[in-house]
């Protein structure tokens, strides 16, 4: 569990460090402290809740691969970027809806884009930090 922890917030930071490169790759701003904190409809919360929030929601991420997605067939990596299309699809089915920003990110190729890729990151670097249930080396 403890490897599913420090996965979980390696992941997440460097999912971050993308999602913050976003505007230089050519989409809009994807900044988890104003989404999910200055900037949430729902709840307004300070900036850095907001991103205390992202990194919470990681870790719990990668507490459940590591209990229930790692023994899966296949090479580490492509496990977790399988797993993470889980949050991807209620990301964008249900969070960015509620966030204001529309279902599956009002059609806006950049934001879905972004947020595609980031969980794509996400789950590449959890799978390779978890690895495998039956190997451990992989």
């Amino acid at each position: 569990m403890l490897r599913a922890f420090i996965a979980g917030l390696v992941a997440t930071a460097v999912m971050s460090v993308v999602a913050l490169m976003a505007p230089l790759m050519g989409m809009p701003p994807m900044d988890f402290g104003d989404m999910l904190g200055t900037q949430n409809p729902m709840v307004q919360m300070p900036y850095a809740m907001g991103w205390i929030m992202h990194f919470m929601v990681g870790v719990v991420l990668a507490m459940v691969y590591g209990m229930f997605v790692s023994h899966l067939p296949g090479p580490a990596w492509l496990s977790g970027v399988l797993f993470a299309m889980l949050p991807f699809v209620i990301a964008q089915s249900a969070l960015m809806p509620m966030m204001g920003k529309g279902f599956w990110s009002g059609g806006d190729m950049g934001l879905l884009m972004g947020s595609f890729i980031g969980h794509v990151v996400f789950g590449a670097v959890l799978g390779l930090i978890v690895g495998k249930k039956n190997n451990p080396e992989a």
